[in-house]
């Protein structure tokens, strides 16, 4: 008997609508069996990850906090997977967004003024996108390939990292540890409420996921990327 898979002429809509809800259930079925065979109580473990941080106002903040650079992320990758690149190196360009980011209240630090923040953001923003041209580069001149190099230069940026904290970048209050400088009250993002530590970042992550949406589905740019996803030679010959 030969069992074979074979892709649907017309995708189904209830499976799309389904498709992450199975996911998610059978991540959740996986991971209540590995924790029963380390001897762990599934329904505990499986109980402190996903239900308990809901319970808690702290835990929501520290949730948001964390999860703000991991949507961003995703919404820069699922631009680059639409168009078939496979740019797996967004550790390294979130590093590299980072410094670029921290080059004002660091360097600068006596340097107090509402525009430090709008500073840091555009520095980020212009630091991530030139250290991700780097593999852009390299496959579209060289035709090299895209995972190898972006995989690579995750680490470069984290060698660079630890070499400023602990070199020139190395607070001298920090009494020897690897830390930079604190921020002046200047450099930080607002805190969404009064109450917790979550601030606009996690804000900013929404209303970015959100604007990329509405571009890939509304507008000639997103078509284009779509296009040059499903067939290179036709964005080629669009130019």
């Amino acid at each position: 008997m030969r069992i074979e898979l074979e892709k649907r002429a017309n995708p189904s809509t209830l499976y799309s609508i389904l498709s992450p809800f199975l996911a998610l259930g059978l991540t959740v079925i996986a991971g209540g069996i590995m924790f029963a065979l380390i001897g762990k109580d599934p329904v505990s473990a499986l109980y402190s990850f996903f239900i308990e941080p809901l319970l808690d106002i702290w835990s929501l903040h520290e949730i948001a906090i964390k999860a703000a650079p991991l949507i961003l992320i995703g919404a820069g990758l699922s631009i680059c997977y639409r168009s078939n690149n496979w740019n797996i190196g967004a550790e390294g360009q979130f590093i590299m967004g980072a410094i670029a980011g921290a080059i004002v209240p660091v360097v600068f630090h006596d340097w107090h003024s509402p525009l430090v923040l709008p500073l840091m953001l555009i520095c980020g923003m212009i630091g991530g996108a030139l250290y991700a041209a780097i593999p852009a580069f390299l496959k579209a001149h060289m035709n090299t390939n895209e995972i190898l190099t972006s995989l690579m230069l995750v680490y470069i940026a984290q060698l660079f990292l630890d070499w400023l904290v602990r070199g020139p970048w190395r607070s001298p209050d920090a009494y020897n540890f690897p830390v930079t400088r604190d921020f002046a009250p200047e450099a930080i993002l607002p805190e969404l409420i009064a109450s917790g530590r979550a601030n606009l970042g996690f804000a900013f992550a929404i209303i970015a996921a959100v604007g990329l949406w509405i571009m890939m589905r509304y507008t000639l740019k997103g078509f284009e990327i779509t296009v040059l996803g499903q067939s290179e030679r036709a964005g080629r010959f669009a130019g």
